[in-house]
């Protein structure tokens, strides 16, 4: 375990489970645990199939564990032959119901429940009339990413067996063809995870910087870390005032993906970098979550996973930058005011009101940039406002654009990925209470409908001919509980709506 200003980022998988098709039939799998998924009120014809595995003892099992198929229900079964040794059923609710997302979270729970296993896990699921290679992928997924356990900071982490292998039972070998995607996607959602995770005392800016320069050392990528002095050149006062009041230097990353071949697309990535947010002299008090202010870098470790998927997958036609303002945001005698006014690098002037929305300042400089690198879209990713988070609480994010081929292109990727996203509106006539008797902008508005002040006040340093859009993950960053495919803690989103946005435009 390492802390003191290190990332302390795992090495990824060197024996990532093996993930295959097994077009035969049930009967004829010999893996080490099976995990069968059940449709409410239809079991009888599968159950009957399952009996002899269990040799006359599954009905009376399912009696015990009062199991009706129900949705999210699951029971499981220990086998007195060798192989399978462990049954476990999982409800899918009523099957005229069933979407993919089903299917996920039936997969997460048996990966789940298959922990303590090793060898084979074979996952039989109804995956008609779906298509086949989006499940195949989508279960695939799940099942890593249901495996997560972060050990890092542990002393003496216990050993976790898990299952080796993965065989989708029932799938022809056309369906097969996307899971080649499944362990770079899976890779690029970890490393977020981990990153989020990480306390401030491990991930530092300079760690963050770090982070992305072994990016390029390992995946082919470029990486330019502009320091202080490099940013007070290009005028990037709204970054720099938050900076300020930390002791640890800001550091502006600059992450590149370039195709062989041709460029079709230039697109771009920028993602929120606050290592930790105290709020600044607007400090965070009582229900504000101060401790876990660590998780305020989201949206830069979801734009480094896609970088890091991105890498590996290889799109052809699409250049990618991936764009992060790194810093804290603490307290000391040098930290900006409440009242201060200061000027982002394309001139825009802009009064502090609140010294706690500290992201947004950061945003402006990182989108200015941008700018100059003439992408042909712009997506940025942040943990902005509690406002989001009372309005689609923790499973949904919010979506912020006024192009309606980007909006419809990042709802689809999404949606194929399994995470929440909603489009809200962006009304120009919210933008009068981001006026100041002073400067030119505040940087916040009134209480009510503070994310969408939020999304305008953003807009403000985006070309008007850019494509842009502006996604909120205060809610769904992080995960007390774990839901689904996610564990407790960092969920990783974004990264995979991201990936599947940017393969979409190959």
């Amino acid at each position: 375990m390492q802390l003191n200003g290190t990332a302390n980022i795992a090495p990824p998988h060197q024996h990532p489970m093996e993930i295959c098709l097994f077009p035969a039939t049930l009967q004829s799998w010999t893996g080490d645990v099976l995990m069968v998924g059940m449709f409410e009120g239809k079991m009888e014809e599968r159950l009957n199939e399952l009996e002899t595995l269990c040799k006359g003892s599954l009905m009376q099992s399912l009696e015990k564990q009062m199991f009706k198929g129900k949705s999210g229900e699951i029971a499981t079964v220990q086998l007195l032959q060798n192989k399978p040794s462990l049954l476990v059923l999982v409800g899918l609710g009523e099957p005229q119901k069933m979407r993919l997302d089903d299917l996920r979270k039936a997969a997460a729970l048996g990966a789940k429940a298959s922990l303590g296993c090793s060898g084979t896990l074979g996952i039989m699921l109804p995956w008609e009339p779906l298509d086949a290679a989006s499940a195949a992928r989508a279960v695939a997924e799940a099942v890593r990413l249901s495996l997560y356990k972060d050990l890092r900071f542990r002393s003496a982490p216990e050993p976790r067996s898990t299952p080796t292998k993965l065989e989708l039972i029932g799938l022809p070998d056309s369906a097969g063809k996307d899971l080649q995607a499944v362990h770079p996607t899976c890779a690029g959602v970890e490393l977020a995870r981990q990153l989020v995770a990480a306390p401030a005392n491990s991930l530092t800016p300079a760690a963050l910087a770090q982070t992305a320069i072994q990016l390029a050392h390992e995946h082919g990528l470029e990486c330019t870390v502009l320091e202080r002095s490099d940013c007070a050149e290009r005028e990037m006062g709204a970054y720099l005032a938050v900076s300020q009041g930390s002791d640890l230097e800001p550091k502006f990353i600059h992450l590149t993906y370039r195709p062989q071949g041709p460029v079709q697309r230039r697109l771009a990535l920028v993602g929120k970098g606050l290592t930790f947010d105290s709020g600044g002299y607007n400090l965070k008090v009582g229900a504000a979550q101060i401790d876990l202010m660590k998780f305020d870098m989201g949206g830069s470790a979801a734009v480094l996973g896609a970088a890091r998927a991105i890498a590996e997958l290889r799109p052809k036609g699409v250049e990618v930058h991936v764009i992060v303002a790194a810093c804290e945001n603490m307290v000391n005698g040098s930290a900006v005011h409440p009242g201060d006014i200061v000027r982002a690098s394309n001139g825009t002037t802009i009064e502090i009101n609140n010294t706690d929305a500290e992201g947004r300042l950061t945003l402006a400089d990182a989108l200015v940039y941008t700018c100059g690198l003439e992408p042909d879209a712009i997506v940025d990713l942040a943990t902005l406002t509690g406002a989001c988070v009372i309005a689609l609480g923790e499973e949904i994010a919010g979506l912020w654009t006024g192009h309606d081929p980007l909006a419809e292109g990042l709802t689809a990727a999404a949606e194929a990925a399994g995470e929440g996203l909603w489009r809200m509106p962006l009304p120009s006539s919210y933008r009068e209470g981001l006026k100041s008797n002073l400067a030119d902008l505040k940087n916040t508005g009134p209480r009510p409908g503070g994310s969408i002040t939020a999304a305008l006040f953003l807009k403000e340093f985006v070309e008007a001919s850019i494509p842009w859009a502006h996604i909120d993950i205060a809610g769904t960053v992080w995960s007390e509980k774990g839901r689904g495919l996610n564990p407790s803690g960092a969920t990783g989103y974004g990264v995979r709506t991201l990936v599947n946005w940017i393969c979409s435009q190959s």
